[in-house]
């Protein structure tokens, strides 16, 4: 083989080295955080209170779309 190709071999596999590297360096972090996080103990999240609507209120909306709808499109 020539000079040339040596040279172009040598630096794709120190580059595909290197890659290789950094994705297992990658993999391995993630996995270790996933673990302390699992160690850690979580604060639960509150229960979302909905808020009480009347009928009322409902239907006062569904009339204004309607109205609205009805002055949009004409019909």
């Amino acid at each position: 083989m020539s000079n040339l190709m040596m040279n172009g071999l040598e630096l794709m596999l120190l580059g595909m080295g290197t890659v290789f590297v950094f994705l297992t360096v990658l993999v391995i972090g993630t996995f270790v955080m996933s673990r302390l996080i699992m160690l850690a103990p979580g604060n639960p999240e509150p229960e979302s209170k909905r808020a009480g609507r009347s009928g009322r209120d409902d239907l006062s909306e569904v009339a204004a779309v309607a109205a609205a709808v009805k002055a949009v499109h004409g019909r």
